[in-house]
Parts: structure tokens; sequence; C-alpha cells
């Protein structure tokens, strides 16, 4: 995927750069700092963020053009060196797959807010923000003086998108919790597996979900501030996406009452729905509503399925989707995944391979497209992150910087907020950055 030796170096306004590195079709750009103006140019957005949700809010704040400062503790958060990418020579963690994809376009700067400096340095950047981001417990909150209050007591413009696992109020409002609490609290996690084994999802959706969503009502946030000329609070929780994501069951089983039991990939309530052993590998097919079937079940040489009472509708094909999927297993068996694919692409049915990570990242679809772009960061070299997930065609995401290196601004962004030079030597002396 790297490839370094077709990469361009243009020259644009303000002496700095952009890369350009072409793999085929494949077009993929990074940089310190872009021309476009995006749809948040002009936004200023302090990053208090952690792990996944708060941090990939920021992150598509900053792809869609606002300025964004990752605030973080003086030795590191501790989600900067998860799923680390290497060793320094010192033989500690490089930084992590993690945060190379949530800390894109941002700027670092350390602190420690408890001290008096440090409290006063929040404030500044309270006051001079649009946006201020924190997924932090509410009493944690409290403490550094970013709770709504305070936030809007500094400056009443002021956004506050916060992220908490349950919500800020109700019995559990305390707790603290990541993605795999809320996968397993919603039901997904049992209703994902068997009977005897629940199964978590390895993609963390709960937090990534949260962020996207947290990014939108941002957006709204900022537009209704249009009209009002105020800021407000802006909070998103682990749990209410999760049961926001798998409310169809949820909504079915509060109706119903219909006790469900997990069939691990099985759908139960359309069929074919499920993933398949191939002679070389595993396929998954999908099929909603009656044309797809009525393809199907041509596609396998079942047309008599096509008059079957037990196959007429979604939920009745859902309700024997045993019986399909044993009949959809012994046609998978005989061919090869890529035989399998292909007949379901000619008679246009919904089908896909079961990839392996690097299976994933060699496909020519991804290698073809703007899915994925490179970054080149110190000490761990081109790597691939994706990119802005959703397109916008005039005025489109884009990746301006690489993920900062620990306190790596500090003096840039404290001069902007209109700290002295000789304030910021006092600061790094008495150990506020």
């Amino acid at each position: 995927m790297r490839v370094s030796s077709h990469a361009l170096t243009l020259s644009l306004s303000k002496g700095v750069t952009r890369h350009v590195c072409h793999d085929g079709n494949r077009t993929s750009s990074i940089g310190t700092e872009g021309t476009m103006r995006g749809p948040l140019d002009g936004i200023r957005v302090v990053d208090f963020g952690r792990y996944i949700a708060g941090p990939f809010c920021a992150a598509l704040l900053g792809d869609l053009g606002a300025d964004v400062v990752r605030v973080e503790k003086r030795e590191g958060r501790e989600d900067r060196t998860m799923i680390s990418l290497g060793e320094t020579p010192e033989g500690t963690p490089r930084e992590g797959a993690l945060f190379l994809q949530m800390n894109r376009n941002k700027r670092s700067l350390t602190l420690d807010p408890a001290t008096a400096h440090g409290r006063e340095v929040v404030r500044r950047l309270v006051a001079a923000s649009d946006i201020v981001v924190a997924n932090l417990p509410r009493a944690t909150l409290a403490a550094l003086g970013l709770d709504y209050e305070s936030v809007s007591a500094v400056n009443p413009r002021a956004i506050l998108a916060v992220v908490s696992a349950f919500g800020l109020e109700g019995p559990y409002a305390d707790r603290v919790g990541f993605d795999g609490v809320a996968q397993a609290m919603c039901g997904s996690a049992w209703f994902s597996g068997t009977e005897n084994q629940p199964v978590r999802a390895a993609a963390p959706w709960v937090d990534f979900g949260t962020a996207s969503l947290l990014a939108l009502g941002v957006v709204a946030a900022l537009r209704e501030r249009e009209r009002s000329g105020r800021g407000q609070l802006v909070e998103g929780a682990l749990l209410r996406t999760a049961m926001s994501f798998f409310s169809p069951m949820l909504i079915e089983e509060s109706l119903l009452k219909l006790a469900r039991q997990p069939t691990l990939n099985r759908s139960q309530t359309a069929a074919p729905s499920d993933i398949y052993r191939t002679r070389d590998g595993w396929v998954t097919i999908a099929v909603n509503g009656d044309p797809l079937f009525r393809r199907v079940a041509k596609l396998i040489g079942a047309p008599e399925w096509i008059e079957d009472p037990r196959f007429a509708s979604d939920k009745s094909r859902g309700d024997h989707g045993a019986i399909v999927s044993a009949r959809i297993s012994g046609w998978c068996a005989q061919r090869t995944a890529s035989e399998v694919i292909s007949a379901c692409e000619t008679a246009r049915v919904p089908a896909g391979p079961v990839y392996r990570m690097r299976e994933t990242l060699d496909d020519p679809h991804v290698r073809a497209s703007d899915i994925l772009t490179e970054i080149d960061f110190p000490g761990i070299g081109a790597a691939p992150i994706a990119a802005t997930p959703v397109k916008l065609h005039r005025t489109p995401g884009e990746i301006r910087r690489r993920p900062p290196l620990l306190g790596e601004h500090n003096a840039e962004i404290l001069g902007e907020f209109g700290f002295t030079d000789a304030e910021i030597a006092a600061f790094r002396k008495d150990g506020t950055i």
C-alpha cells in the first residue's frame, strides 16, 4: 500500500506541502495543511476526549475544516499507545493504531488542569473556542470546569459536547463503561451469539456510532447558534446509541414478547441471510424481500420455493430460516467463494466474501477507492487510516494534518490563546505543560 516512490510534493500557500501518492487508480493525500475551505472552516474545537467516542467526534469536525486542539496529560493520555505500532529506542510503546485513526487533523497541547495555571489555560481555551468535546465522568467534568454550567459561564456561545456510558441522568449516571458494556446491555451481544455463548462484535460500533451522532448534534447546535447566538449542551451516551441501533429487535420484543433465541449469523426475520462455508472460504448472502428471494430460489435450483407457503414472506422465511440456510449451505459447499459471489452477482443477489484483515486491505476495490488514506507518522512510517467516512462532493472532508506528537504544538497553541513566551516558559518550569 505504501508507494512513496511515486510521491509528488506540491507546494501550497504559506510554504506548506501536501504529499499525493498514486496507487493504480487510487489517489491518497496527506499533508500538514490543506488549501480547501471546509464547511467548518473558522470553527475552533478543544478536545478533552479519550479513546474513541469523543476523539473521533472531534476528528470528524476536523476533517470538515475545524481547527482542533487535543488536550492531554503531560505524560500522554492512556489511549495514545493502544494497539501500539512499534517501540521507541528506549523500549517504550510508540503511538498506536487507535491514536492514529482518532487524532488526524489535530494539534497537541499537554496540560495539567489541576494546577492554578492549568485552570487558567482551560478557562482561556473555553472562552475562545466554539466547541468543547469531553468524554469524561460527570464528576471529572465538574472538577475540571468542563460541566455545562462552568463552560457557559465563561463562554455563552460555546457548545459543550459530552459523552458518557449511560447518560448524565438516571441511576447509572455515575457508572463508567466502554463500548463492550453497551453492546452487552442493549441485547446485541446476547442475540449475536448462541444460547451458550454471547458474542461481542470486535468492531467498536457503539463508540463510532456515538461519535458520529455527537458530531451531527454539534453541527445542528452550530446551525441553531446562528439564530439564537447561544451555545448549548450536546450529549451522547453509549447505551443510548446501542439501543437506538438495536431498536428493531427491542421494539418487537416489547410488543410481541417472542423471546427469540440467538442463532449466531442467521437472521430470524428474513432468509437467506447467513454466513456460509464454501470449498475455500466463507461468504455471506443477505436477502430481504420477495424479488430477491425469487432470484435466489432460481439461482440454487429451488424454483419450488417460490410457491411454497413456508417462504411466502420475509417473516415466514425467517421462521423457516434453518431450512433455507441448510439448502444454501449445500449449494455453497460445492463451489469456491469466488464462484458463489460471481453467480450471485450475475443474479443480482447481495453477497460478499468473509475476509481476513489482510484480504480487506488487499481488496481491489479498497485499493482503487479513497476509503483509506496514508499518513506518514514519525517513527512509524506510512500507515493507512480510514478517511472521512461520509463524502461531501463539493466540499469534501480532508485530512490536512497527521496526528500530533505529544505536546508538539504547546508553544504554538498557547501563543494563539494569548500567553506570552515568558508565561509559556514558566508553565514548562512549574509542570503546567
